[in-house]
């Protein structure tokens, strides 16, 4: 199978942002994982360079247009390899072959009578660069940028988009997948449903003259989206390269909803009106906020890429996009939500998993990986839930739905973690009849980091890399280069000598207070004692007999237990203290749902309700934190000797 993915041409008015990363980002992780796949890839990015907002941004810096569209174009294909993006074409359309095509197919339409000259009186928007509708207006003004649009007469020609209206309709019909998400083919037809008027697609020489000339008339340029959808074409040789037919097929265009019409309505049209097949998918996901606040160089929360990267690392970016965004959402970036993402899910986690894992196999195995006379640890849990994880992720990574995928993928790393405390290998070591055991525990260990090795190199390609060297798995193992091969339990040998690497993912501070579910139950609880929040110099400070008076706890039996979703630490406890009221607690990794149904524990009764993860919490339950004996952190629920009834204080 060949796949053809592209992300838009970034237009050079603006220097590269998060936005612009993001979808970099899921283009790069999406050709990694067809590859993964077994298919034929082909990846392509670039620079859009001509129209009125380059003349103005030029001439706002008082150079050339050349001079500045190179100099911004340079600052994509520097940022790119900050983010680890692996493309095979970077494509700018003041290229000589890509001026060619254009040209090629500005004849091909026109010959074809799709193009007319004409006389044109409309609102024309210079930050859209194009004539908008009343329809399309919010209060008089552009929605997207928010001006009021020119008034323009002048003439023009124009392509006759309109006589392929009800060709598009019928193709959206009839191949639901070609938008995607349902939300925005939907919108896409509901704008098809009013009458879809001609494009004009030039604009004098006297007006601008950067552009590409059309070949029918010099006193004309190329619209710019003429111009700039086409690059998806020349960049694969069309129409007689030898990349051309082969790709083609398998065109996937990932955009931002902001440029939905151009891609989902000019493109298409453009297509069928110069005969060539249309492509087969457009993917379309949604705007970055910054603190809950839309991206803006006026009010100067725009995020650079190369900014993050040297505060978090590649990789944690990467994940973090990927699993922040429902695609086809919008999303908020802030730094506390990406601390917390690494210190929770890659630090405390996955680096975690490995650690402790790689720490055992060493301590009792030699540093080798051992041989496992059983199937599975004793209850085969992790291999059910691996291939479990292995299907899951595939089905959303074809689909876009990388959150989801990912999601799959951290729940198989909390099972892992869970299996650890389980069946506490550490005291299986001491007892020299469990060694077979042992043995198979720690195997089902090691292959559940392969697995996870696996399916991570499209997301986090460096750090899978060190997990792979970490299993003593050679760059090039066959079965780590392809989803079919490796996908499969049970796959590492026996006797492979594991080999030491730094630590995965070190903890980073959060930026304040609060961000998290675990510093907001630290802040109820410290509440509850009457204390201040503020850090106080002498740690040991003692509290009074009346601010402990004013702690509730009581005794309360856990009648129903469920994980949280979208969250790998936390289960949803129902609790009678004697009345029934739900308690969100951070023990997921060290106990499962079913095991702590019927438990009497204590809780605090008193302390303020507070929304965690969406689920009012009622309460805390007390549990001590401890070690294990490769020096990982469990949890430990409080409770009483005798038999207490719920509901009963503890005092």
């Amino acid at each position: 199978m060949t796949v053809y993915i592209t992300t838009p041409i970034y237009y050079v008015n603006a220097q590269p942002h998060l936005g612009h990363a993001y979808t970099t980002i899921v283009a790069d992780t999406y050709s990694r994982f067809r590859r993964l796949c077994g298919d034929t890839v082909r990846f392509q990015t670039g620079t859009d360079e001509h129209g009125d907002k380059i003349i103005e941004a030029a001439a706002r810096e008082n150079v050339e247009p050349r001079e500045y569209v190179d100099r911004i174009s340079g600052m994509f294909l520097n940022t790119w390899p900050l983010l680890d993006i692996a493309y095979d074409n970077f494509i700018r359309t003041t290229e000589s072959y890509h001026i060619k095509t254009v040209q090629h197919i500005l004849q091909k339409v026109h010959a074809s009578g799709d193009i007319y000259f004409a006389e044109y009186s409309g609102l024309y928007c210079t930050g859209c660069e194009r004539f908008l509708i009343e329809r399309e207006l919010e209060s008089g003004k552009c929605p997207d940028h928010q001006v009021e649009p020119k008034e323009i007469t002048e003439q023009n020609y124009f392509f006759r988009m309109s006589r392929y209206q009800q060709q598009l309709i019928d193709h959206i019909n009839t191949h639901p997948e070609f938008i995607t998400p349902e939300r925005y083919r939907n919108e896409v037809l509901s704008f098809l449903s009013e009458p879809l008027e001609d494009l004009c697609i030039s604009r004098p020489t006297s007006r601008l003259n950067w552009g590409i000339p059309l070949p029918f008339d010099e006193n004309f340029v190329t619209y710019v989206w003429f111009d700039a959808l086409i690059n998806y074409l020349s960049g694969i040789g069309y129409p007689d390269g030898q990349e051309f037919a082969p790709f083609w097929r398998g065109a996937e265009h990932l955009i931002a909803k902001d440029i939905l019409k151009p891609h989902a309505i000019y493109w298409p049209t453009m297509l069928l009106s110069a005969g060539i097949p249309l492509y087969k998918k457009l993917h379309v996901h949604g705007y970055w906020n910054v603190d809950e606040t839309k991206m803006s160089k006026s009010i100067g929360n725009v995020i650079r890429p190369a900014e993050l990267v040297e505060e978090y690392g590649i990789d944690t970016l990467r994940y973090f996009t990927l699993r922040e965004m429902s695609f086809g959402l919008d999303a908020s970036f802030s730094r506390d939500a990406i601390i917390a993402r690494k210190n929770a899910d890659l630090a405390n986690d996955l680096g975690n998993l490995f650690s402790r894992s790689v720490a055992m196999i060493e301590k009792y195995c030699g540093g080798m990986i051992p041989a496992a006379e059983t199937a599975d640890g004793g209850d085969g849990s992790l291999m059910e839930s691996g291939l479990k994880m292995l299907s899951s992720y595939r089905l959303n990574m074809e689909e876009f739905q990388f959150h989801r995928g990912l999601q799959a993928v951290w729940e198989f790393v909390g099972e892992a973690n869970r299996y650890i405390v389980r069946n506490e290998p550490w005291a299986l070591a001491k007892d020299s009849s469990q060694k077979k055991r042992l043995a198979a525990v720690l195997y089902e260990l090691a292959e559940s980091l392969r697995l996870l090795t696996l399916v991570l190199k499209p997301v986090m390609p460096r750090t899978a890399a060190k997990m792979q060297l970490g299993l003593g798995l050679a760059e090039d193992d066959a079965m780590m280069q392809n989803l079919d091969a490796g996908g499969k339990w049970g796959l590492l040998s026996p006797g492979t000598s594991l080999r030491r690497i730094e630590n995965l993912f070190p903890r980073s501070e959060t930026a304040k207070r609060g961000s998290t579910a675990e510093d907001t139950v630290k802040q109820q609880c410290s509440a509850a004692a009457g204390k201040d929040n503020r850090k106080k110099a002498d740690d040991s400070a003692m509290i009074s007999f009346e601010q402990f008076k004013d702690m509730e706890l009581r005794v309360a039996r856990i009648v129903a237990a469920e994980p949280v979703a979208k969250s790998d630490r936390l289960l949803k406890l129902t609790v009678e203290a004697p009345e029934k009221r739900t308690i969100v607690a951070g023990i997921a990794l060290s106990y499962r749902p079913e095991d702590v149904i019927g438990m009497k524990v204590i809780i605090v009764a008193n302390l303020k309700p507070a929304k965690l993860m969406g689920i009012l919490s009622q309460g805390m339950v007390l549990a001590a934190k401890t070690k294990d004996e490769d020096g990982a952190e469990r949890f430990v629920l409080s409770s009483v000797a005798g038999d207490a009834e719920p509901g009963s204080r503890v005092a």
